[in-house]
């Protein structure tokens, strides 16, 4: 099982050092395409969005992940932080094992 990301250059370089594979998209159209193609390589088990980037696309990646189970879409803060109303990092791990950090 591979990890792909999708995000702003930033993201995809720093998951990049640790060996994960990513593509930077700068708009709507190469986040969608980026998505789609990411999403026919059976090979990936988990996609890793940027939050921003996934606004781009909201439609499609909410219609994804009602709709399917794999692979696993998983949404994450760029580098200027969790978008308004959005929880961070901290937040999701706390409330997903149950655990203050």
């Amino acid at each position: 099982m591979k990890y792909f990301v999708i995000g702003d250059e930033d993201t995809v370089l720093g998951f990049g050092l640790v060996g994960v594979k990513g593509h930077a998209v700068k708009n709507e159209s190469e986040a969608n395409n980026t998505l789609q193609e990411a999403l026919k390589d059976k090979q990936i088990g988990i996609i890793i969005i940027t939050e921003r980037v996934a606004e781009w696309i909201r439609q499609f990646v909410d219609s994804y992940l009602f709709s399917t189970t794999f692979p696993l879409i998983v949404e994450i803060p760029d580098r200027s932080g969790p978008m308004e109303g959005r929880p961070g990092i901290r937040q999701m791990v706390n409330e997903a094992i149950g655990v203050k950090l």
